[in-house]
């Protein structure tokens, strides 16, 4: 291979690459660059690709160096310059911040910041399109004088029909050929164009913004909007905190409209894959501009369409999921992060960040405001609120003449229930039933019964990988772990004593489905969990029957809580609030009560009131009492009290290092030494950051593996950050972690 290295200017200042690579390791790769330039230089930004070990891997360029520690004769020229101009500077900015942060190697953000076309060496340009449209020939010309050329006469007749043409999968969808367009062409009476396919369509160019008007506000939505509109041109974060159906989603809108027509481009956030599309209509609907929906759901092309599209500033606006919040954007105005407390914006494994905490980074990083909304907002920004690092706008009203449901306990104790349910609650649904409304019976437990149990010996169903018990399914019929997706067959007798006598303990959503459709067989039972909509378009088609208004009942577990529009749900069924109320996680209440609250909010959306029953062996549990006749603010504002005394986040911060092995001492043993070092090392630096644990994680043993964690916890950010750092760095460099996987998530959400 001919040597392409530029060795004349090794060592002048920048003339050795730090290139940031995917994968663990934090530290960057040093490499000689090409004899033949990029055509704007060596810059920050750039990717290239590059030999590692026996691999050919696409990096980016982190630092440019004016020497290395290894010999320049060792080091490596990269084999090739990908871009012309570096990915965008306000990409690189996220990403390095977020590696900081969360403590995580550069290249192994880059490459989860990007769309995985870009991590394979894709170029950064914009897809384009065919449209074709009538030439000044082709529309003075009368169809029919083309004789007996009938299809190239219905093809000028539909390119007459669309005065700003069709593109070209349009009108291949309705049988025509690339031939017969190619004929027209030729004889003029037709021409083509190419367009980017995320661009502006020619219906939507120098038309306004707005493709239909906003509703009108009440009192409160409209001195939302206007303190909203106060803090456009600087950094101002807002809680908006607004009860289930206040409207929160049209104040976004014509806060958005704001930000558009003063040429900004507005990033929303939303929690669920499954919110997505329906957000997105009605985007759609009010905005004549670009809009690009990224989740991961969408395509590699269309992801790496809209990451174009938005760096570009042709996608005015950007919604997706988290990770939409590595989008590039031109000229960003404003992010807004629906439903901000819910747990999804936080990824759980590999690079562990959270999305609302990195908005309200990049929100004063571009000087612009960011927008929480939330019916239940998390401790950490109501606490934010209450002390005026944000500020806290109400929406106390519902929208319309909707009326807040009525919350009602139903004691479960001594009591048999069908199917998770009890006779009060199947008597209610009778009810609203036989009114013609729809019911919703909410249970966050997938499959047919939570277990098998041998009523003879005792003997439950447990997995074998895992320290958990196996869920009953009826389809396909089978037991299953929902930790490790370990299945089997369902016995025919005990296991352990031979009994036949085994039974199903407890009620998932697919036996509270079957007692249902047994108990009210001329209605529609519709079952939403994450397994009832793993085929594409279920969970489109389920909702299209609900919104019909016919009656029905809704199955589902918290897929059906969050955000979705039911306005003929009158009464809501919680199977089982206990679940919640007694984990050992110290957010596990917060996290209840805010899933009770958005369950309950699915009721009593239109004219007719709601209410919801909630199923519980604890009915004078005070936490519980607090939230039904108080609400949640006043259970979150005991909580945080609760969390201060006893300087839990958001009154403290955390970081947790996870570690798993096959051998549980080994597990063990390996924490007891990093933590020993740990302890002494902050010890030492007057860090004032506490060090607790080992201990084994709640659910010790998963997938053949033993898991413990150790907890770091500190009143100040910045110390915990120096102690974290200095412990991943010791971790990297301990010969002994090479045995076991380990892991530090920092400002976890779970301590599982």
């Amino acid at each position: 291979m001919p040597d392409t290295t530029d060795k004349t200017a090794t060592h002048l200042p920048g003339r050795v690459l730090g290139i940031a690579i995917p994968g663990p390791l934090r530290d960057l790769f040093d490499y000689l660059p090409s004899r033949q330039p990029p055509r704007q230089g060596w810059q920050v930004g750039l990717r290239v690709r590059v030999e590692f070990g026996r691999r050919q891997l696409v990096g980016v360029i982190a630092e440019l160096r004016s020497d290395s520690s290894f010999p320049i004769d060792k080091l490596k020229p990269v084999s090739e310059v990908i871009d012309d101009e570096p990915l965008p500077a306000d990409w690189l900015w996220i990403c390095q911040f977020t590696a900081r942060y969360y403590q995580h190697s550069l290249g192994d953000t880059f490459a989860q910041a990007m769309p995985s076309l870009l991590r394979q060496g894709r170029a950064l340009e914009a897809r384009t399109r065919e449209r074709w449209t009538l030439t000044d020939k082709g529309r003075a010309t009368e169809p029919a004088s083309l004789g007996r050329a009938t299809r190239q006469i219905a093809l000028l007749e539909l390119l007459a029909q669309h005065r700003h043409g069709l593109v070209h999968s349009a009108i291949t969808a309705q049988g025509f050929t690339r031939q017969q367009l190619e004929t027209l062409r030729g004889r003029g009476y037709i021409e083509s164009r190419e367009e980017p396919v995320t661009g502006a369509t020619p219906e939507q160019a120098n038309k306004g913004v707005l493709a239909e008007p906003g509703l009108a506000l009440n009192d409160e939505q409209g001195r939302a909007l206007s303190r909203l509109h106060e803090g456009l041109n600087r950094f101002s974060p807002t809680l908006l905190e607004g009860v289930t159906g206040s409207g929160k989603t049209e104040v976004y809108l014509q806060l958005i409209e704001a930000v558009l027509d003063r040429g900004g481009q507005a990033l929303v956030l939303v929690p669920e894959i499954g919110l997505t599309p329906q957000t997105l209509e009605r985007f759609r609907r009010r905005f004549r501009v670009p809009q690009v929906m990224l989740h991961s759901g969408v395509s590699d092309g269309e992801r790496l369409d809209g990451f174009e599209a938005a760096r570009c500033g042709r996608a005015r606006i950007v919604i997706g999921t988290r990770s939409a919040i590595f989008t590039p954007m031109a000229r960003l105005g404003v992010i807004i992060v629906d439903e901000e407390h819910d747990g999804s914006f936080k990824q759980q494994d590999g690079l562990r960040y959270h999305a609302r905490d990195l908005a309200l980074v990049r929100g004063k990083q571009e000087g612009i405001p960011v927008v929480l909304g939330s019916a239940t907002p998390s401790l950490e920004s109501l606490r934010h609120a209450r002390e005026g690092r944000f500020t806290h706008l109400h929406l106390h009203q519902r929208a319309g003449r909707s009326q807040p449901a009525r919350l009602h306990p139903v004691d479960l104790r001594g009591r048999m229930t069908l199917g998770g349910l009890s006779t009060q609650s199947l008597e209610a649904i009778e009810k609203r039933l036989a009114q013609g409304d729809q019911v919703l019976v909410f249970i966050n437990r997938r499959g047919f019964a939570p277990t098998l149990t041998c009523h003879a010996c005792g003997w439950i169903a447990e997995c074998d990988n895992c320290d958990a018990r196996m869920t009953l399914h009826r389809h396909p019929p089978q037991l299953t772990c929902h930790h490790c997706e370990r299945t089997r067959p369902l016995p025919d007798a005990c296991p352990a004593c031979g009994s036949g006598d085994v039974r199903p303990q407890g009620a998932g959503t697919e036996r509270t489905e079957e007692l249902l459709g047994e108990k009210f067989p001329d209605v529609p039972v519709l079952r939403i969990d994450r397994d009832s909509t793993q085929r594409k378009d279920a969970m489109s088609e389920a909702l299209a029957v609900i919104r019909r208004g016919e009656p029905c009942l809704l199955v589902g577990t918290q897929m059906l809580a969050k955000g979705h529009h039911f306005p003929h749900v009158t009464l809501v069924v919680v199977v089982n609030a206990d679940s919640g109320l007694y984990a050992a996680d110290f957010r596990a209440l917060e996290q209840s009560a805010q899933l009770l609250v958005q369950v309950a909010g699915r009721a009593g959306r239109a004219e007719r009131p709601g209410e919801v029953l909630i199923q519980t062996r604890h009915p004078e549990d005070p936490n519980l009492l607090t939230l039904i006749q108080a609400g949640y603010p006043q259970l979150a504002g005991e909580l945080l009290e609760e969390r201060r005394i006893a300087q839990l986040p958001p009154f403290s911060h955390l970081a947790l290092l996870r570690a798993e092995a096959t051998d549980q001492q080994q597990v063990e043993q390996w924490l007891l030494k990093v933590g020993g070092a740990l302890r002494q090392h902050v010890e030492a630096a007057n860090l004032k950051v506490d060090c607790l644990g080992p201990v084994p994680a709640p659910m010790e043993r998963r997938q053949n593996r033993y898991h413990a964690q150790l907890l770091l916890r500190c009143a100040k950010r910045g110390p915990l950050h120096e102690a974290a750092a200095w412990l991943v760095t010791l971790c990297e460099q301990d010969r002994d972690a090479r045995r076991l996987r380990w892991s530090l998530d920092v400002d976890p959400i779970g301590m599982a």
